[in-house]
Parts: C-alpha cells; sequence; structure tokens
C-alpha cells in the first residue's frame, strides 16, 4: 500500500488521494477470473414464491451460476435455528419489496444484468401493511418497547403547569444515498480462505459476521476497505446481499462483484425509520421547566426489530424534577431500517427542540433565553456531574456570529416585500463515547513513524486526527508519519459509528506514542546519551532499524463518575416567501462544544456537512411508499430531493475548543453526530419566527407553509 501523507498541517492525509483519483473503493480492484453479480429482486410486499424458473437466464450468454433458495450453498450459521435477521436465499418467503430472491453471476456486469430480467417469478401473496402511521394508529397492530419507559418525579407533570403545551411530530422515512453505492467484492479460495474488498464501516465487524456466518475462522476471512464512499451508518452491519455474495462465490470457486443499484438502496441497506412524535412541557410563569413528557413511536421491520434513542435527550438535556419518556416499536412490511447519522438523537431533537420553542413563544420569551434559564449543572438522569460542559459559552458565540439581536420575538415582523425573514435555534447532544483500540507503532530510524489499527475512515479524516496526535505528542513532523486502516489484519479497532473514532483509536495512538517516547529514552541513557537526544540518534546509535510498541487503550472508572455528551447549537436565518412558500435557507452558524479540536480543517468539515445533511432533513428529503403495493415510488436522484450547491448558504463554525480533563488523553470529543443533531428544529424554529406558522412533518415544503394557518 502506497502511503498517504499530509502536505502540511492542515491537509488532510487522505485529500490528494482523493482529489486526483488515486484512492480506491472496494468496486474499483481487479481480481483475476472476477465475476459480476446482479440480483433479482421481489416484484411483491409479502407472500412466499411459488415458482423462480431460471432456466432462460441459465441459458443466455456469459452466465455462469444462478444462486436462490432453489440450490443455495451449505451455510452453516444460517442453518442453525433462531435469529432475526434475514438469512437471505433461505426461505421462500417474501418480506417486503425489493427483496433479493436470486443473484445472478456471469462474466461480465452487463451479461449477468441482462441475465437477471430473464428470471421468472410467480407469487402467492398475502394481504401487508407499509404504512407506519396507519400501524400506529390502528390498536391491532403489532406494537413493541422499544427501551423501558423512563419516570423522574410525577408522570405527565406538564399536565398541570401554570403554561403548558403539547405537540405532535412527524418525520418520514429518510435515506442515506451516499454517492458510492452499496456493494462488495468476494473471493473464497481453497481451505475457506476467503478475502472480501467491501463497503464497511468496521473491518472487524464485518469480519467477525462472516466468521459467524460461514462458521469459518476469523483469521480465514480478510476485510480490506482503506476508502469509503460515504456510510452515514448504512455500513455499520454486514448486509444480506454481502452474504449472497460470498454464497456465490464458494459455489463457483471465483471472485464475485455485487454492485446494488441506486433503486436498491432504498429497501437493502436500511434508512432512518420514520417516526411520530407527542411532546408536552408544562413551565412556571417564570419560565422554568416543570414537567416533560416525551413519547415516540419508531417504524421497524416486521422480520427484525430495530430500535434507537429517540426519547434519550429528554431524559437529561434541560433542568426539570418531573420527566417521563416511552419509546415503541412498530413492525410494518419493509426492509429493516439502520442508523443514519445522528441515528436516533437526530429524529428525537426535531420534536424536543421544537416543542421547546414553542414553550417560550407561549411565555412570551427569547427562546434562547429559555435554554439558558433551564440549562442544568448536573446530569439529572445519571446523577452525575458533567465531564465537561460549555453551553452558555456555546450560545453567546454563535448568538453573536447570527446577529441574534436582530431577531424579533413576534414571528412576521421582518418583512421585505413577499418575503418573511426568521431565526431558530436549537440544541444537538450526542453521548461521547470511548472503546477500546488497539494501535501498533514503528519508529524507524530514518525519522518515519507508521501507526497501524484496523479502524475505519468513512469520510471524517480519521487518518488525519490520528497522524495530527502523533505528532503533537512525538514532536514529529505530520508528513513523517503514515497511519494505515481499513485492514482487518491490523490490530483491532470497533467500526466508526457514533462519533467515538477520535477518542478510542486516538487514545490508543496517545498511548503507543508515550511508550515509543519511553523506550526511546531509555535506549538514550543505556547508550549514555542525553535524554533529550533525537530519535534517529538514538536508533543508530543501538544498532536498530526501528522499534516497535503495541498500545490496548480503552476507558476507565472516568466513566463511572461523569456524565459525557457533546453539544452544539445551530443558529439559522432564513426567508420565507409569502406567495409561494419557498424556504431559503440564508446563514447557518453552528457551534461545538466537543472538547479540543485536534484537527481544525475536519472539525469544520464534519460540521457543515452536518448542517448540509440537516438542510436536507428539514426542507427536502422524503421517502415516498405506495401503499397499494408497498413500493417505493422516490428511488432515485431525481425525485428524492438531496440538497444541492444551491440550497446551501454561507456556513459559520465555531468552536469552544476546551479540553475536557477526564474523556481521554487528548480532551478531545466526538462531533460527528451533534453536527446534525437538533439541526432540523433550528430550521422549523425560524420558519416559524419568520411566518408564525409552525410546521410540525418534515420536509417543510412549500404546500405545508402555504396551508398551515
Amino acid at each position: 500500500m502506497e502511503k498517504v501523507r499530509l502536505i502540511d498541517e492542515n491537509d488532510r492525509v487522505d485529500g490528494v488521494y482523493k482529489v486526483t483519483g488515486k484512492a480506491k473503493y472496494f468496486a474499483e480492484y481487479d481480481l483475476p477470473g472476477l465475476t459480476y453479480g446482479v440480483l433479482v429482486t421481489s416484484n411483491i410486499t409479502k407472500g412466499r414464491i411459488t415458482s423462480l424458473d431460471t432456466k432462460a437466464a441459465a441459458s443466455a450468454p456469459g452466465v455462469i451460476s444462478i444462486v436462490s433458495h432453489l440450490n443455495k450453498p451449505s451455510v452453516p450459521g444460517y442453518e442453525q435455528e433462531g435469529g432475526s435477521p434475514m438469512k437471505i436465499f433461505y426461505t421462500d418467503k417474501i418480506f417486503f419489496n425489493g427483496q433479493p430472491i436470486a443473484l445472478v453471476v456471469a462474466n461480465t456486469f452487463e451479461r449477468a444484468t441482462y441475465a437477471a430480467s430473464l428470471v421468472n417469478v410467480s407469487y402467492a401473496k398475502e394481504e401487508f401493511n407499509t404504512d407506519f402511521e396507519k400501524a400506529v394508529k390502528d390498536a391491532k397492530a403489532k406494537k413493541l418497547q422499544g427501551q423501558p419507559d423512563y419516570k423522574r418525579g410525577v408522570e405527565n407533570a406538564y399536565q398541570q403547569a401554570e403554561v403548558k403545551v403539547q405537540s405532535e411530530y412527524h418525520l418520514p422515512i429518510e435515506t442515506h444515498n451516499p454517492m458510492e453505492l452499496h456493494g462488495i467484492i468476494a473471493d473464497w479460495r481453497p481451505n475457506n480462505q476467503l478475502t472480501v474488498y467491501a463497503k464497511t464501516q468496521g473491518v472487524k465487524a464485518t469480519q467477525g459476521s462472516i466468521a459467524n456466518v460461514f462458521k469459518i475462522p476469523a483469521e480465514n476471512i480478510q476485510v480490506n476497505s482503506e476508502f469509503v464512499g460515504g456510510g452515514f451508518g448504512m455500513a455499520l452491519r454486514t448486509w444480506p446481499l454481502e452474504m449472497a455474495t460470498i454464497m456465490a462465490s464458494k459455489l463457483i470457486a471465483k471472485p464475485v462483484k455485487l454492485v446494488i443499484t441506486r433503486m436498491q438502496m432504498f429497501t437493502m441497506v436500511g434508512n432512518r425509520p420514520a417516526a411520530i412524535q407527542t411532546v408536552g412541557l408544562g413551565a412556571n410563569k417564570d419560565g422554568k421547566l416543570t414537567g416533560i413528557t416525551h413519547r415516540a413511536f419508531g417504524e421497524s421491520a416486521a422480520y427484525e426489530n430495530f430500535t434507537e434513542g429517540v426519547v434519550n435527550m429528554a431524559k437529561f438535556m434541560y433542568q426539570c424534577d418531573n420527566v417521563n419518556t416511552q419509546y415503541t416499536v412498530v413492525p410494518v412490511d419493509l426492509s429493516v431500517p439502520i442508523w443514519m447519522r445522528g441515528p436516533g438523537e437526530a429524529t428525537g431533537a426535531f420534536a424536543l427542540e421544537s416543542a421547546i420553542d414553542e414553550m417560550a413563544h407561549a411565555l412570551d420569551m427569547d427562546p434562547l433565553d429559555f435554554r439558558i434559564k433551564n440549562d442544568p449543572e448536573r446530569d439529572q438522569q445519571r446523577d452525575k456531574p458533567f465531564s465537561d460542559k460549555n453551553i452558555k459559552e456555546a450560545y453567546r458565540v454563535g448568538a453573536q456570529k447570527i446577529g441574534w439581536n436582530e431577531r424579533k420575538n413576534k414571528p412576521g415582523s421582518l418583512i421585505d416585500g413577499s418575503w418573511q425573514s426568521g431565526y431558530g435555534v436549537s440544541v444537538g447532544v450526542f453521548n461521547a463515547n470511548r472503546g477500546r483500540a488497539t494501535v501498533k507503532g514503528t519508529l524507524n530510524a530514518n525519522g518515519t513513524l507508521v501507526l497501524q489499527s484496523a479502524t475505519s475512515d468513512i469520510g471524517p479524516g480519521t487518518g488525519t486526527g490520528m497522524t495530527l496526535i502523533a505528532s503533537k505528542v512525538m514532536g514529529i513532523p505530520a508528513n513523517k508519519i503514515t497511519f494505515e486502516l481499513g485492514d482487518s489484519s491490523l490490530p483491532p479497532a470497533p467500526s466508526q459509528g457514533g462519533s467515538a473514532t477520535l477518542s478510542t483509536v486516538g487514545s490508543a495512538v496517545n498511548d503507543v506514542c508515550v511508550a515509543l517516547k519511553s523506550t526511546v529514552a531509555e535506549l538514550a541513557a543505556n547508550a549514555n546519551m542525553d535524554a533529550t537526544a533525537n530519535f534517529i540518534d538514538v536508533l543508530r546509535k543501538n544498532n536498530l532499524p526501528s522499534i516497535e510498541v503495541t498500545k490496548q487503550s480503552q476507558a476507565g472508572k472516568e466513566r463511572d463518575e461523569f456524565s459525557m455528551y457533546s453539544f452544539s447549537i445551530h443558529f439559522v436565518k432564513v426567508s420565507v416567501n409569502s406567495l409561494t412558500g419557498v424556504v431559503k435557507v440564508d446563514k447557518i452558524v453552528s457551534v461545538g462544544d466537543s472538547g479540543k479540536i485536534v484537527s481544525p480543517k475536519t472539525a469544520r468539515s464534519q460540521m457543515v456537512g452536518g448542517a448540509v445533511g440537516g438542510v436536507g432533513m428539514a426542507l427536502t428529503e422524503e421517502a415516498i411508499i405506495d401503499h397499494r403495493f408497498g413500493r417505493y415510488i422516490n428511488n432515485n436522484f431525481a425525485d428524492y430531493h438531496v440538497p444541492v450547491n444551491a440550497d446551501i448558504p454561507e456556513i459559520e463554525v465555531h468552536f469552544i475548543d476546551k479540553p475536557d480533563p477526564h474523556i481521554n488523553p487528548m480532551g478531545a470529543k466526538g462531533m460527528g453526530e451533534i453536527a446534525l443533531i437538533g439541526f432540523s428544529a433550528a430550521v422549523a424554529n425560524a420558519v416559524f419566527n419568520a411566518t408564525g406558522k409552525r410546521i410540525r412533518t418534515l420536509p417543510i415544503t412549500p404546500d405545508k407553509i402555504l396551508k398551515t394557518i
């Protein structure tokens, strides 16, 4: 693997590779004898396959094999009883529209695509429901507990408050849609040796999933994923389509490449699930919260349950002695959801932060003042002090930068012709995690340092952050340091998700570098050299071409003593056209309170990317299903609207940049999730301030503006 370097301290280690096309993604590998897979998918939503005729497809030019439930190879993990993940090709049952039911393998992609169109399938259809809102309202529809109910103080205390608000908020299905399509290259060789090139957020997790299904030793499986073209959560699990490709490679003893279509991205790799939430808030006339109730219904699949932290934020974000939450999961006949950036907290924050704005309006208070007045000094849910929290400072910074003093508390006060202007604010919060990771460091006599860990980089700049941590500890120029990742043979690290990679792997990098410095000092002392001698001279004096240190690092007792979170404050200015209902975001200011900033350029990019995603969540993104057929009808980039350059205004990003004294040696906390969490509420709140119209169903489209009373 050719090493990638920083050009200077402000550049990403992989920046040149990505902009020049040198970065190699999973689908770009060309193995000897490579074959191509194309999936045949169900065109009904629920039922059974009664016949699957592959004769015409098998006779088509270049076709090597067609894998289905009729000729499935032996997969020991799928033959065991129980387990909810879909066992692909191991049943004739259909659970959702677009379910993979066969994999055609041919010697070219075009031939596989043609042959797949020749597979003829007959079904016995069954009644189905893909309408989440209908299922929520139907008392007979299956409902499951998403997480245990939570209660602090008096339940539903808001109902007896001097001032109270209660509203219902709706979010649609939102899909990931990164530029890089999902897929895998699988190469099963003799003696059960398997090499895969995958789109994954965790090479060790993928290795473990494959080992568990095929019951071969993990060390027999090599997973490569050096570059990932956007994950956003969809690559946090190994999907049935990937297992099908491995099956096919094992069956034909050749490498198989599968890249799914944009249409299939809507049904095969998860989505942010739809949600319906009710938030009730109570306060006294002075603006102190006296009750918070947050109830949520989240969507899941009929064949596999999925849960996330939709109501988590309500439990601790604001000072309140009486809080109760409830989260219920409602299965429908769709493919299983998966975490999407900001996971459930982004869903929950839209409802909670909109409700906070509604209460501020009911009290005739500035919504920023209301939040500051109810900002807790201690985590009431966990009954612990926060390890570090600078929200009040973040409020001040953001308010000054957005020009909050120009905001009028009476909605609809800022008018310029047909345009109405307004300001909105919201908060984002996510648990500041630190897991366990191992890093190997090799310090060479030629002046270079090589660090290795089986972590991933789905875009935030993992290699850059690790390089800068090492550079600071070692005192070595960043362009002399290489960080190798995305390879399952390297020392273990967890998947990249939940804003934990910098804290987790970075701590191991720090510990390795501290150990290397200690080893160099010992070598210097043994050679009667000055303790401050250059490590190159020390290694040469000791006739050592290099020294190696491997360290495992993990959180300690600080997790039991403190409550650890990253925070963000989002300020938005919008203009709304009173004639057309069009919403324009004029300015964004996001302030991150996430500890010490290790890499300012990549940190800013994280916050900018979150804001862009937040604009999509607030104004454009909605996956629409025709419930007569259980089928997505806007499963393409023409009809599923993601933000484009013209939708994005000036974005200012600021950081408090104060190290958390407890979480890890760097004092750094994650920010990938908080960059998005809460943002959609800031837009909705700004729209209300501009127009006096409260939109509680995302996305905020012109028709909703025009018809809202």
